[in-house]
């Protein structure tokens, strides 16, 4: 019996079901729905097409309506929309796109493959903004490439942070486009967790885009080239892709009495029949179970829509088939690297209160000893009593698909964790290494199953050493120059046996290294002599790459001796560029006799190049060069850290074909900081040419005193720092700060204080308010400059302004309500400066 089978949308789905069904049934009709003029295409190459990588468009399209014809014989019918599905006639409603013309076709069965949209909010402006792009389809991206090759943009702002946000980033950037992305989360790549995330953040940002979280736009003006954010800051752009994600296109679904379930997808049973038995439905449209705990989600990939268009067709032709839920597999290219998960991430446990184990480690793509070599971070997650594996990630520039495809297979094949062991993997030192780091990740977990090894991860570290724990940094001594966790004490794993009587029996301990494995050793040592320990998973590189995005609040040093003496507390240090990428070429050489020295240390794993570095250095010259190649992304941090540490100079940095080259100077450039700034000298160098002031007052008269005397001393060839604190703060304040989540009583500071530096009062005759109006109107007559164009000025000089975050947490004045630029300090801050400074002032 013939049967007339009516699929609704192309593409991955749709189209996988067409093929499927006919080479299954030669005699079905089948006729096929395309609402766009493309049946069949690319859609995860769109991005790639616009950056350039795809330099041919026709490459994109993978079938076309009369290749489909002659080959299955399916009737394709294009720039049509269904706009009806009646299901007691049996018949649907259609509409030609082009023409208008309307008609209708008889089924006994439907398979819907509609697909999803991009969300699009409800934004003031939104609606009048001509230069806002979405992507969905080859239309989508003819508009995006056409805007990009006729208008030239210097700037595009991406609004949303998952994949089609990070793909189009990276896209517009190869095109020689400034990029701002915006994202309301707290990070990018939900489907990671965020100390795994924060590889990709900092990687791009290398790349010069300029990623702002936890901020979103809450107004289009000028047609869309200017957007007011939610943050107070106004952004100037050329163009905008609205990428913050999509909804299923359920119209006729809901039109026509379907079941609906999560986020409004289409409710389908295991033979991903809807709630009528004659309608199929596949792809973004439709709701999926959870592969590990069968909670309702939706999972807008494309293996899961061609798997399910494949698995319809077979049902409908009498095979016995179970869609049995999603693991999300999913994989990323940002620039140079690369990231991947599988299953469920650590989010996702908390949520469904799942018990569970996190291992993390950062083995070698291949082996180190071969070329090319660079480091995986892996994250994985399983079941501490049953060994059931949750999920994996892995972020890095190669090797990352295949580790994750072979855990996604793993968890499919119900392995446990302590199987990863034992899967036999192929190995030649250029593709891994003879411990696969899945096997590896495997051994990890296997000891902490055993009960060989307990473990603390990195956003316990802190609240650990708060609590009178005490962490104790195996690490050679050189290591310790690129940062260490704040109130660790120094003993190198070498030396550990012979010095466990410094060593407290009646504290807990945690043991860290740089990346887990000689914490691991010392661990064992010292739990076998009776000590509580546990060792801080993925080492201090886990640590330390969210400390130096902000996301702790500890500073990244520990004092050491360089020959692993005694133990040594922990001191503050004064940050460095945000960015690495941006330190500039120092064009102001040391020394006359400069020599350069090429190191290669890429394929070493961290700490390996930092220790390669400091070796080299010790051999160098007073004002010999070092250019040093890295495969090691998170090299780019660390190098900064490290010169700064050092007293050496990093000239310039550079993230590109994979790696990272670094150019650093032996000995420090005395005249300017990275950032270009005057720089206050190291203490105990004898140079007393610094100026400090502690700002106390919140007077209009006394501000303006302060950075008149302050822009002097610059002018003079000072160094100067003004430490701002309780009163003193409201200077700095913005005059329209953004809301921020207060105490009542911070709200109350907050309504009596002044906020800014137009509403200070004068310190005698303030009259009501009238005498600061009199002082700034003699002041603009005089062309003497106002208190903010002192301030901008001090700030463009070099002045270093600290606010003092005690004075701000008694006040309960926040970091956002401050200017931009300002440093936040204690008085070690201060007194640091203060030590250099030949002139002390209290105002």
């Amino acid at each position: 019996m013939n049967r007339r089978i009516v699929i609704i949308g192309g593409v991955a789905g749709g189209a996988s079901a067409a093929a499927r069904l006919r080479r299954l049934n030669e005699q079905d009709e089948i006729v096929m729905f395309e609402r766009g003029e493309h049946v069949s295409f690319a859609n995860c190459g769109l991005p790639y097409y616009i950056g350039g990588s795809i330099n041919s468009r026709e490459k994109l399209f993978l079938q076309t309506p009369k290749g489909i014809k002659d080959r299955f014989n399916i009737d394709v019918r294009v720039l049509t929309e269904v706009t009806l599905i009646d299901r007691e006639q049996r018949l649907i409603r259609f509409r030609n796109t082009v023409t208008g013309e309307e008609g209708t076709q008889a089924y006994d069965l439907v398979v819907l493959s509609p697909g999803a949209r991009p969300i699009m909010p409800e934004i003031p402006g939104i609606e009048n903004a001509a230069n806002l792009f979405t992507l969905r389809n080859v239309q989508d991206t003819d508009r995006i490439k056409g805007f990009v090759d006729e208008r030239h943009p210097r700037h595009a702002t991406v609004i949303g942070g998952g994949f089609i946000g990070l793909e189009m980033a990276e896209n517009l950037r190869e095109r020689g486009v400034e990029v701002t992305l915006l994202d309301r989360g707290e990070q990018l790549l939900n489907p990671l967790d965020p100390e795994m995330a924060i590889l990709v953040e900092q990687h791009m940002s290398l790349n010069g885009v300029d990623i702002r979280l936890k901020e979103g736009v809450k107004e289009f003006k000028s047609a869309g080239r200017e957007l007011h954010l939610t943050s107070g800051d106004l952004l100037h752009t050329d163009m905008v892709i609205m990428a913050i994600g999509v909804s299923p296109e359920n119209d006729l679904a809901q039109s026509c009495g379907l079941e609906l379930g999560f986020r409004g997808a289409v409710k389908v049973n295991a033979q991903l029949q809807t709630s009528d038995p004659t309608i199929y439905a596949v792809g973004d449209a439709i709701e999926v179970k959870d592969w590990n705990h069968g909670f309702a989600t939706m999972v807008s990939l494309a293996w899961g829509a061609n798997r399910q268009g494949r698995l319809v067709a077979d049902h409908i032709n009498g095979k016995p088939i179970a869609y049995e839920g999603a693991l999300g597999t999913a994989i990323i290219k940002t620039f140079a690297l690369t990231a991947a998960s599988t299953g469920n991430n650590e989010k996702t446990l908390r949520r469904l209160n799942v018990p569970y184990k996190a291992v993390h480690l950062h083995p070698n793509s291949h082996a180190g000893y071969y070329p090319g070599s660079s480091p995986i971070s892996m994250k994985l997650l399983f079941n501490p009593e049953t060994g059931e594996i949750y999920g994996a990630q892995a972020v890095g520039a190669e090797g990352v698909d295949k580790r994750i495809d072979v855990i996604a297979t793993a968890i499919r094949g119900k392995l446990d964790v302590q199987e990863l062991a034992d899967i036999e993997l192929a190995y030649a030192p250029p593709y891994s290494s003879a411990k696969d780091p899945v096997n590896m990740a495997g051994y990890i977990a296997s000891n902490l199953m055993d009960g060989l090894v307990d473990t603390l991860q990195w956003h316990e570290v802190d609240a650990f050493h708060r609590n009178g724990g005490l962490i104790i940094d195996v690490r050679d001594a050189a290591e310790l120059l690129a940062g260490a966790i704040s109130g660790s004490i120094h003993i190198p794993l070498g030396q550990l046996r012979g010095r466990l009587a410094e060593i407290p029996r009646e504290q807990e301990i945690a043991v860290s290294c740089q990346v887990g494995l000689r914490g691991y050793i010392a661990a064992r040592l010292l739990s076998q002599h009776g000590y509580r320990v546990r060792n801080v998973d993925g080492g201090y590189k886990n640590y330390a790459s969210m400390l130096r995005a902000g996301r702790l609040t500890q500073s990244p040093e520990v004092g050491s001796s360089p020959t692993g003496g005694g133990p040594t507390q922990a001191k503050s240090k004064q940050p460095g560029p945000e960015h690495p990428s941006e330190v500039p070429v120092t064009h102001n050489p040391i020394g006359t006799n400069a020599q350069l020295t090429l190191l290669d240390t890429c394929g070493l794993q961290c700490p390996g190049p930092i220790l390669k570095v400091y070796e080299t250095v010790q051999s160098l010259e007073e004002g010999g060069q070092l250019e040093v190649t890295s495969t090691d992304f998170g090299f780019a941090a660390d190098i900064e850290q490290w010169c700064h540490k050092t007293s050496n100079t990093l000239e310039a940095l550079d993230v590109s074909q994979g790696k990272v080259t670094a150019v650093l100077r032996k000995g420090r450039d005395t005249s300017r900081n990275h950032d270009g700034r005057l720089m206050i000298p190291e203490s105990g160098s004898g140079n007393k040419n610094g100026s400090t002031m502690v700002v106390f007052s919140g007077d209009l008269d006394k501000a303006i005193a302060s950075f008149i005397i302050a822009t002097g001393a610059v002018a003079m060839g000072k160094q100067v720092t003004m430490f701002f604190t309780f009163w003193g703060l409201n200077i700095l304040r913005k005059i329209q700060a953004p809301a921020v989540e207060k105490s009542g009583m911070e709200r109350m500071f907050g309504l009596m204080m002044p906020q800014g530096s137009k509403s200070l009062p004068l310190s005698k005759m303030n009259m009501g308010g009238l005498g600061p109006k009199m002082i700034r109107h003699a002041m603009e007559q005089k062309n003497v400059d106002s208190l903010e164009q002192l301030m901008q000025g001090a700030m463009n000089a070099g002045v270093r302004m600290i606010a003092c975050t005690m004075s701000m947490d008694i006040m309960g004045i926040k970091k956002e309500e401050l200017l931009d630029g300002v440093d936040f300090g204690g008085v070690a801050s201060y007194l640091g400066a203060a030590d250099d400074a030949g002139v002390n002032l209290f105002i």
